[in-house]
């Protein structure tokens, strides 16, 4: 064998020692270096092995080699040589042995196993199942065990000849039997999660392992089978049961109960049924996982079931990796909060409108833990499969719901009968419905995304808001374009207005410019949400915090005078119709002269629709063709909402394609109403965050830079300018709205511009200490001005409805199912049938976060409002962040300004008021929002 040599002289005496220090065999150095004798060649069993000792001939070959010469074989490249350190490592080398240890797997699949034996294998699965779900590899988790690597390798071509021994001769016994069917439910289970996950956008290895090591997972299999011999199973179980005992009959057929409802769950997102018979397989699910944890101490573990040796067997060039372990109350946690949160998320079918749509997926995801990934990834099915959406609608009818609800309520520019209008040279309608179509093909992309985005996990959703405001800066841009030459086909009429926020009026009469308005709503709170992640995130230092939330205030801010532009431009079409129905009302000569206000397009809830009182509204349903078009999809839905016919009398949930368009319309007064209300909570919004903002910031500007109780961390590499370049970089891509310099910044973080005084204007020596000094008390008094304001607005925010918070739907079942106790035994009609009572509780279960703000209601009509008690939980959680700020700023700030104000060294204040800055997760932990780091002020009594 052709080898690579090279030889270096020994070392002096002074490094001989750091040699020794850094090899962990010190006698295999001194014979290197000394020529003593080596050691003896490892011995060698196997008879076609013949092994020659070359240590001596190596190293006499090595000291012929000057210094700096190498001898190398063309053949044997760098690849080779760093693979063949790899062999006899066994953190490394799958084929590594250790003493005794035998190369296959000893453990016989066929022996017998007791019934506590068997329920001890089923929950390590069903522990290594969840492990699975939170980003493990198939090779860490399910595929260790020695029974599903029997089951699954080789392939079987039919479900009988998938066993565990092949070619069996004598008959299966009954514990295998079960572990068996149990085996096959969770292969199949594993296959169909797969594909769901495959299908949506997912991070590979960051959030989930998809590689299934050319193992196959029965996906050619029908799960009605699967779930035959489930029941086969339980059936065996029931005749064994004087014989093992009820309480473990009832164990082991909870868990393949357990199995057949997971089954049932993904067949049913699959075929899309209602959204009713959606949950109820979660419901089952969950109702018997409580019924298995009252049924504890039963199970025996058998670990030498499970094995990383079959890693040595799989397809992948990973090396060996331990089994990962997750204790059985770790894994009842995730598979009680999978439940639920499947639960919840089918419920996102309950369409209302697209504001409460974007409401329903943000607070969702910003459940903490975060929903697992394949919960993430069952929300985009539900939203984005085959491209139409929550499974009936359009991207255009979502589109154009949401441009009535923010900008354009009642508006001729969305008017669907200006699709019904042939080409004309000289047609202002079919202008309108070219441009109005162009620039749905440019919005669709950016404004789906957000809600794909939304499905990501926490770091992924920031960096890819970052990218995603770029494409909104196009969308803008091409709005503009487009809203100057619809301008001219509606006759558009300037405006002034005066604003509220700046109470200063327009210099110049200026257009509503609709399109290019919405475009940069969104922006805005995209530019928003990034900042807000970097403290939910960690990313800003505990010294730039000021900074940051001086700059959330400016976009806040932003975003409160650009509504306010909306709302002035609404408000005057609202009252131009109102002036227009009051003279068509007393003048009936004159209403063939006026011109007609356009229908809204308006797409009906999946539950009946109750609007707020003085919401006038009239649906009709027509069908009118729609003009071809990209958002034009078809539209899909179930028999209780498609139109009934005569032979249609069943009421079963069955999917029907409907190969006409139905058009559902406001009156223009609700369609106002509406839109004017969602101005208002926004405006709300972003004046709370505005205050709050300026609150917070100034907060750590007394803190950190005026009275340094939060020293900044020691940076030899870096510059407060470079740092704001990065918290910068974001947004420098974005025109609109200007990010401010550097000096301004900085300014602001230290407190300058608060007030109409700037700190240090033409003041030196001991007049510009005493100026800071009373700055720093204004800065106190601004700031608790300031969470006083956010408070008042917060107030009027809480106390809005559903409807007026834009969060309705998120429900479910008009009245909640309600099962009897959980009985161990079910018919083969119930096991197969779509929607049978199976074993529940009586109440849906609340996600870990409403749980902790609320008590679990047991009103049905309390537990159909997901949607809007993820939003008051949210809500609270403001709240709580509010008071807090205002009570650090009346107790310990109060107290640090009085002692700055009096003389007091900053050594001498920490001695009596204590700051921390609290990690994110643990302003969460307390109830409060993460989004809002209030810092633990505390003093010190009798100091």
């Amino acid at each position: 064998m052709d080898i690579s040599l090279t030889f270096v002289p020994p070392p002096p005496p002074h490094q001989t020692e750091l040699l020794a220090l850094s090899l962990p065999n010190n006698d295999y150095l001194n014979s290197y270096l000394y020529d003593e004798e080596p050691a003896p060649a490892p011995s060698m069993s196997n008879p076609g092995i013949i092994a020659t000792n070359i240590t001596t001939k190596f190293l006499s070959a090595c000291r012929t080699l000057e210094t700096g010469e190498i001898v190398k074989d063309a053949y044997f490249t760098l690849f080779e040589a760093v693979g063949a350190l790899e062999i006899g490592d066994p953190k490394m080398d799958s084929g590594c042995l250790a003493p005794g240890e035998t190369l296959e797997e000893t453990y016989d699949v066929n022996r017998p196993l007791s019934a506590p034996e068997v329920l001890g294998i089923i929950d390590q699965l069903l522990c290594l199942e969840m492990a699975w779900h939170l980003g493990y590899p198939l090779s860490q988790t399910i595929l260790t065990s020695v029974y599903i690597e029997a089951l699954v390798e080789p392939a079987s071509a039919t479900l009988q000849e998938a066993d565990f021994v092949r070619n069996r001769k004598t008959p299966r016994d009954p514990m295998s039997t079960v572990l068996r069917a149990y085996c096959l439910g969770l292969v199949r289970t594993c296959a169909d999660v797969l594909e769901t996950i495959r299908d949506e956008l997912y991070y590979e290895e960051e959030d989930f392992v998809t590689n299934t090591y050319r193992r196959n997972l029965m996906d050619h299999f029908d799960r009605y089978e699967i779930r035959d011999e489930i029941l086969s199973a339980k059936h065996t179980l029931h005749e064994l049961r004087a014989k093992i005992g009820t309480d473990m009959t009832q164990a082991l057929s909870f868990r393949l109960e357990l199995r057949s409802a997971f089954l049932r769950a993904l067949e049913l997102i699959e075929d899309r049924g209602s959204p009713d018979s959606l949950q109820i397989p979660w419901y089952q699910m969950h109702s018997v996982w409580e019924a298995i944890l009252k049924l504890p101490g039963l199970a025996k573990e058998v670990p030498e079931a499970f094995s990383t040796k079959l890693q040595r067997k799989l397809a992948s060039s990973m090396p060996p990796r331990p089994i990962v372990t997750l204790s059985f109350d770790e894994a009842a946690k995730h598979f009680k909060k999978l439940c639920n949160d499947a639960i919840n998320a089918v419920k996102i079918l309950d369409y209302h409108d697209s504001q409460s749509l974007l409401n329903f997926v943000f607070h969702f995801q910003a459940q903490k833990p975060q929903p697992l990934v394949y919960i993430r990834c069952l929300l985009q099915n539900l939203l984005f499969k085959d491209m139409v959406l929550l499974d009936r609608l359009s991207i255009r009818q979502v589109m154009d719901d949401d441009l009535s609800i923010v900008v354009m309520p009642a508006h001729e520019l969305l008017d669907p009968n200006n699709d019904l209008v042939e080409a004309a040279p000289h047609s202002a309608r079919f202008a309108i419905a070219h441009q109005m179509e162009l620039f749905r093909k440019r919005a669709a992309q950016a404004y789906i995304d957000i809600f794909r985005v939304l499905c990501q996990n926490r770091c992924r959703v920031r960096r890819m808001l970052c990218h995603l405001i770029q494409d909104w800066e196009q969308v803008q841009l091409d709005a503009e374009d487009i809203d100057q030459l619809l301008q001219v086909q509606i006759d558009e009429k300037p405006l002034a207005y005066q604003s509220q926020t700046t109470l200063t009026l327009g210099s110049e009469p200026g257009y509503s410019l609709p399109l290019s308005s919405w475009a940069y709503l969104y922006k805005l709170r995209l530019m928003e949400w990034i900042v807000q992640l970097g403290f939910e995130l960690e990313i800003y230092a505990p010294d730039e915090l000021a900074g940051m939330y001086w700059y959330l205030s400016h976009l806040a801010k932003t975003r409160a005078q650009h509504v306010e532009r909306i709302q002035a431009f609404t408000n005057h079409r609202f009252n131009e119709l109102r002036s227009s129905s009051s003279s068509s009302s007393t003048s009936p000569s004159s209403t063939h002269s006026n011109k007609p206000i356009p229908a809204t397009p308006w797409i009906p809830p999946t539950q009946p629709y109750h609007p707020p009182r003085g919401w006038p509204v009239s649906i009709s349903s027509s069908p009118v063709p729609i003009s071809p078009s990209p958002f034009n999809a078809p539209v899909t839905t179930s028999a209780s909402s498609a139109p009934t016919t005569g032979n249609n009398t069943s009421g079963t949930s069955t999917t029907t394609p409907i190969t006409h368009h139905y058009t559902y319309s406001t009156t223009p007064e609700a369609s106002f109403t509406r839109s004017l209300t969602y101005l208002r909570s926004t405006i709300l919004d972003a004046a709370i965050t505005w205050e709050f903002a300026d609150t917070v910031s100034v907060i750590y500007t007394i803190l950190s830079q005026r009275l340094e109780l939060i020293p900044p961390p020691p940076r030899p590499y870096g510059t407060d300018e470079q740092r704001y370049e990065v918290r910068m970089k974001p947004f420098r891509m974005v025109s609109l709205p200007e990010v401010p310099s550097y000096e301004t910044w900085k300014g602001h973080m230290q407190g300058g511009g608060v007030g109409n005084h700037r700190e240090g204007e033409g003041e030196e020596g001991e007049e510009r200490e005493e100026r800071q000094k009373e700055t720093t008390k204004q800065l106190w008094e601004f700031a608790t001005q300031a969470v006083g304001q956010a408070k008042k607005a917060f107030a009027v925010l809480e106390g809005l409805g559903e409807r007026e918070a834009f969060a309705a739907g998120g429900g479910g079942f008009s009245s909640l199912p309600s099962f009897e106790t959980p009985s161990p035994f079910t018919t083969a009609a119930a096991t197969s049938g779509s929607t049978a009572p199976a074993p529940t509780t009586t109440a849906a279960p609340t996600t870990p976060s409403e749980r902790q703000n609320q008590s679990h209601s047991q009103n049905p009509q309390d537990q159909a409002r997901g949607n809007h008690n993820r939003w008051i939980s949210n809500i609270r959680r403001y709240k709580l962040s509010i008071e807090k700020a205002e009570k650090i700023l009346q107790e310990g700030i109060r107290k640090a300004v009085e002692m700055d104000v009096e003389g007091k060294t900053t050594e001498e204040i920490k001695r009596v008021v204590k700051v921390k800055v609290p990690r994110s997760e643990e302003v969460w932990d307390r109830g409060e929002h993460w989004w809002w780091i209030v810092p633990d002020v505390e003093v010190v009594e009798g100091a």
